[in-house]
């Protein structure tokens, strides 16, 4: 499994926290039968398997919130969601970066390690 897969995976534990979060139930219409599985920020764009990423959907908004016409509806209602939360959130911070370690360490913007 590459870094960024693991990265992406989302734990037991995070599912655990997230679940318990999200007062066991869809946070767009409430369904109990629902699952701590959804990424707001997909995994094919690297979106991490953290909590501030994390939420709990039944399977008909999950459902539509990745393939159907509701995206930016419901991406509008998680990431508010997410951000009642996190006050600091970001979506920036939710991507993977391979790169991560590096800073940029002047003016001209040349990179270098810590």
């Amino acid at each position: 499994m590459s870094k960024m897969s693991r990265a992406c995976d989302i734990s037991p534990k995070v599912k655990r926290r997230v679940w318990d979060r999200d007062g066991h139930a869809c946070i767009l219409c409430g369904n109990p039968k629902a699952m701590p599985n959804a990424h707001y920020i997909r995994r094919s764009k690297g979106g991490l398997g953290v909590v501030q990423n994390v939420v709990t959907l039944c399977a008909k908004c999950h459902h539509d919130f990745d393939n159907g016409d509701k995206r930016q509806e419901y991406g509008a209602m998680i990431s508010s969601y997410l951000k009642g939360w996190y006050p600091k959130w970001n979506e920036k911070d939710l991507v993977y970066n391979k790169y991560a370690f590096l800073e940029v360490d002047d003016e001209a913007g040349r990179e270098s390690e810590d």
